[in-house]
């Protein structure tokens, strides 16, 4: 299977103990999130940060990349669409923890928008699970099947803007509840005021969310 290309940084101390896996949206690439590494470096310290590029190109537009399609936002085709791009992700962080000589479970995912899902639908299926789960403006695209595809109940992040106009806000609390009902562990931080992006509130709670999953 080819894996994905990536952007790297850290970590700032100089030896890697954790890996946080950045995952960009729809239309973006790798370089929209690669510098969380700055920002939450002073958090982590010993984190590895790898923000791959997604599969395929943006067919909305002649740059940026897709995890999957968006012109048919039927639910059953976009979830088809996370289930192909999952493996493919999944062995790109297998390969980053073993270069970095990391045990395969010292890795969170985070994503943002397209990523976000992404890494809800392939972090509960991972085996093991990943410590953590960070999914900023997303939502879950495979509810029905969570209760039997489940391989962990990694501790997860919901961060969303109350004035979301891509991503509705409502995604946030159904995902919110989908997870509880199976048993995930969830912290949420709703915004009011913020749309469709990250606030600096949102960057601290995900800076405190990895320091506490990383340091039990």
């Amino acid at each position: 299977m080819a894996l994905l290309d990536v952007l790297r940084a850290g970590p700032a101390s100089g030896l890697a103990r954790q890996l946080v896996v950045l995952c960009h949206g729809v239309g973006a690439d790798a370089h929209d999130l690669i510098d969380l590494a700055s920002a939450w470096s002073d958090a982590l310290p010993d984190a590895a940060f790898v923000a791959p590029n997604a599969p395929e190109p943006y067919d909305g537009a002649p740059f940026g990349r897709q995890w999957f399609s968006l012109q048919d936002r039927t639910p059953a085709v976009l979830e088809a669409g996370a289930r192909r791009a999952a493996p493919i992700l999944l062995a790109t962080v297998e390969t980053e923890l073993a270069r970095l000589g990391l045990p395969p479970d010292a890795v969170a995912l985070m994503g943002f928008s397209q990523g976000a899902m992404m890494v809800l639908h392939a972090g509960l299926r991972r085996h093991p699970p990943p410590r953590a789960i960070l999914a900023y403006s997303g939502a879950m695209l495979d509810r029905l099947e969570l209760d039997a595809e489940i391989t962990g109940r990694p501790d997860v992040l919901l961060v969303h803007g109350k004035l979301d106009d891509v991503v509705p806000f409502a995604c946030g609390p159904v995902a919110e509840a989908a997870l509880r009902r199976v048993g995930v562990p969830v912290r949420t931080a709703w915004r009011p005021g913020l749309g469709h992006g990250v606030d600096d509130v949102g960057l601290m709670e995900g800076a405190l969310f990895l320091q506490h999953v990383f340091s039990g």
